[in-house]
């Protein structure tokens, strides 16, 4: 099963032609979610060949313009388009406030049931999981309450030794039980063991999102050892008072702060328009930890 991302916008506060505001869309196990829905955000999904009426479950990290203004036009997209399955979005406290009050004004009737779970400021732990993954919450460190995600795969089954398998003699029956690791014993007696015909399931990945948020090293413990980390770099060290006083974070801050998690490999994004080229901030977080990637929108990455 896939497991990978596609980076919607990499721009900070407002659109440019460049770069859109913050938006993600993970495809993992067949389940698709989108993180943070800035302004604009389906007009990048069809430039960059997304299918959103796939969307299952939509994580919004704070109430900020540039991560929600284009959740209530996408939403209403699904629905003229004659969507029918629910949707499930979290978010912070309001956000379900925010998205009915404006369908109330323009008179939306919604064709398709939306389900919130609104999270608490400080709120950290499971807020979805399912067979296949679990999604959990942590607090960032912003002007209002916002929070991080982090997207786990469950170990899928054993996968078959055939030939071991095949010289057991067994029936085929008992595949399916020797695959979720049960040892069986079949009607002759012959006892097997699942470790001595499978082998040990594919190794899970892991996915962290760190939106708006000042450095701010209790979210290491979230993020030990992820795949990939997103994590937002709105400044360069020239301007890291700038960043202090506005709670965002500098490309050498998440860069330390993805080292200090061992996290394998780390995107940067939400740059300010104020930036020409993200030569400098590539560089800077480069002198703390190498696997660094700016990403441009649209730009694709396999956890």
């Amino acid at each position: 099963m896939s497991f990978n991302v596609t980076i919607l916008g990499t721009g900070a506060a407002v659109p440019t032609l460049n770069r859109g505001t913050t938006a993600q869309l993970v495809n993992c196990q067949q389940r698709s979610i989108l993180i943070d829905c800035g302004e604009a955000t389906q007009l990048q999904m069809r430039k960059f060949k997304v299918k959103f009426q796939n969307i299952q479950l939509v994580l919004i990290s704070h109430l900020h313009g540039d991560h929600v203004f284009g959740l209530p036009g996408l939403i209403s997209t699904m629905q003229l388009l004659g969507r029918t399955e629910a949707i499930l979005i979290v978010g912070p406290k309001g956000i379900k406030e925010f998205l009915l009050s404006q369908f109330k004004l323009v008179g939306l009737y919604n064709g398709f049931p939306i389900n919130f779970t609104e999270l608490e400021p400080n709120q950290e732990g499971i807020v979805f999981e399912d067979k296949c993954l679990t999604i959990k919450t942590f607090p960032l460190n912003h002007r209002i309450a916002t929070h991080g995600y982090r997207i786990d795969e469950k170990p899928g089954n054993r996968r078959l030794d055939k030939e071991a398998f095949d010289e057991t003699g067994v029936s085929n029956s008992y595949i399916n039980k020797l695959i979720t690791g049960e040892d069986i014993q079949d009607n002759n007696g012959v006892i097997v063991r699942s470790e001595d015909v499978t082998y040990a399931p594919k190794p899970t990945k892991s996915y962290a999102f760190c939106s708006d948020t000042a450095y701010f090293p209790p979210i290491i413990e979230h993020l030990k050892d992820v795949d990939l980390l997103y994590h937002e770099a709105t400044f360069n060290d020239k301007d890291s008072e700038r960043a202090a006083e506005t709670f965002h974070s500098t490309a050498k801050q998440a860069a330390t702060i993805a080292l200090k998690a061992n996290a394998k490999r780390l995107i940067l994004g939400h740059f300010s328009a104020r930036y020409r080229t993200m030569d400098d901030h590539l560089e800077e977080a480069k002198s703390i930890f190498d696997r660094v990637y700016i990403p441009e929108d649209g730009e694709f990455f396999n956890v």
